[in-house]
């Protein structure tokens, strides 16, 4: 089993975009770093990458643009994101065909967005909300990502991908 997750990865000028933005040292703001960057459509949990892979090979992923922006904004007061807009057709496809698989129980409201900065439980992040941002994608792809916590943040790697159509 492995700790999986399935996001759209944006086109690497937007992360460009992303990495030039002013990144305020706000009390207990930690940013991340740009190829860490992703939209998630449904987190797993632990779960048997082959069997996630077979699904994912037997959908059709619809075409979706992705519109981020407007301004950076707190989610759940734990992060800094930028929503991210038009991918929520595509997010209830990958959860529908998903349905049942991994370890992740927690069943919210698809809300898209970039998580930017992660929060500490004091922190201050006055100059880092409110900015302007907004930006546009063609989704080509989803991708199968696997995720391994370490002590300096998390790595990904990327297990498979599927075009959109």
């Amino acid at each position: 089993m492995t700790r999986l997750f399935v996001a759209i990865w944006p086109p690497d000028d937007l992360l460009e975009r992303l990495a030039d933005i002013e990144r305020p040292k706000d009390p207990g703001v930690k940013w991340l770093p740009p190829e860490n960057l992703h939209v998630t459509l449904r987190f797993l949990g632990d779960a048997d990458e082959d069997d996630v892979i077979e699904r994912l090979d037997a959908v059709l992923l619809p075409a979706a643009t992705a519109i981020v922006g407007p301004a950076f904004d707190l989610r759940a007061e734990r992060s800094i994101m930028l929503p991210v807009a038009g991918v929520d057709d595509l997010a209830s496809v990958v959860d529908r065909a998903l349905r049942g698989v991994g370890t992740a129980h927690e069943r919210r409201r698809f809300v898209g967005h970039l998580t930017m900065a992660r929060l500490a439980r004091q922190a201050r992040p006055d100059r880092s909300v409110g900015r302007r941002f907004d930006a546009e994608f063609v989704v080509r792809e989803v991708a199968l990502v696997a995720s391994t916590l370490t002590d300096a943040g998390s790595i990904y790697d990327t297990v498979g991908t599927w075009p959109t159509r």
